[in-house]
């Protein structure tokens, strides 16, 4: 991160981007990108379901990812930019590798290529996992169609169609770069985080009329803060990714006004039942 925020060779080696001439706008326009990196502890949750005794496990699975990856993506970033503040990269999408092959020539760049195809095979195959949980559960509670997404495999035992799709839908990353998809997945997590904290000042606040001083801190002036910052982290991404992530909102929001207009017709279509008459149980 500090990289991206532009801080020079003369950086302080013992404190990374503390110069006074580092550009706080800069710095954050930086966070915006790597903020991908810290994505991910909360996909753990869509396997709650499957998980035994979830209700703790869950939430000490989600501290324990979040407690790793702090060590394992600040350390490393800090001691790059403690010991090679002024390095430039050729490719931006093989940083890594540029920096390992500096440091140990061949054989330490095979070792990391060797771990990195390990990595991103662990990484997609959790990815998935969690992906076509979710639509499953979408699917089930009728946000998408039910009987696509809501399948479960007889014999596995899981959401198959969820899966093909998931993978067919991956094989994008053929023709699209890593920094166009690095800014696509940000969107998405940043818009998310934003209507999360809309959403608790929708049910806390304005649903439950929880209104009291500390109540309307918790439920309304720490979320719209919230909100305010991530919106502005939001901005700061590349235009494109801000069109097409634009674009694919206005897709949801289409897609879910009109599941919720064919819902409210099928129940204006549904005879009334009189009192005191029995329901008739169908059979698919």
């Amino acid at each position: 991160m500090c990289s991206v925020s532009g801080c020079s060779a003369r950086t302080s080696r013992c404190i990374p981007c503390s110069r006074r001439t580092s550009r706080f706008r800069s710095f954050l326009s930086g966070a915006s990108i790597i903020c991908f990196s810290f994505l991910g502890f909360d996909s753990v949750t869509t396997m709650s379901e499957e998980t035994i005794n979830a209700k703790k496990t869950i939430p000490r699975a989600i501290m324990m990812i979040i407690l790793v990856a702090i060590v394992l993506y600040m350390g490393p970033s800090i001691l790059t930019q403690m010991s090679f503040s002024g390095m430039t990269f050729a490719n931006v999408d093989a940083a890594g590798f540029e920096l390992v092959q500096n440091i140990g020539g061949t054989l330490l760049s095979s070792v990391f290529i060797t771990v990195l195809i390990m990595a991103i095979f662990t990484q997609g195959l959790s990815s998935m996992t969690t992906v076509s949980r979710l639509l499953y559960v979408m699917g089930r509670d009728s946000i998408l169609p039910k009987r696509q997404f809501a399948y479960v495999h007889p014999r596995y035992k899981t959401p198959a169609f969820n899966i093909i799709l998931v993978t067919l839908v991956s094989l994008l990353a053929l023709v699209i770069s890593l920094d166009m998809a690095v800014k696509f997945v940000n969107f998405g997590a940043l818009t998310a985080f934003i209507f999360v904290n809309l959403s608790v000042i929708a049910q806390k606040f304005v649903r439950e009329k929880r209104r009291s001083l500390k109540q309307t801190l918790l439920y309304l002036v720490f979320p719209l803060v919230g909100a305010g910052f991530i919106g502005w982290l939001l901005s700061l991404l590349d235009a494109n990714a801000l069109t097409v992530g634009l674009i694919w909102i206005g897709f949801g929001i289409a897609f879910h006004r009109y599941r919720n207009r064919g819902r409210a017709d099928n129940r204006t279509a549904l005879p009334e039942r009189q009192p005191g008459t029995a329901a008739v149980r169908t059979e698919a």
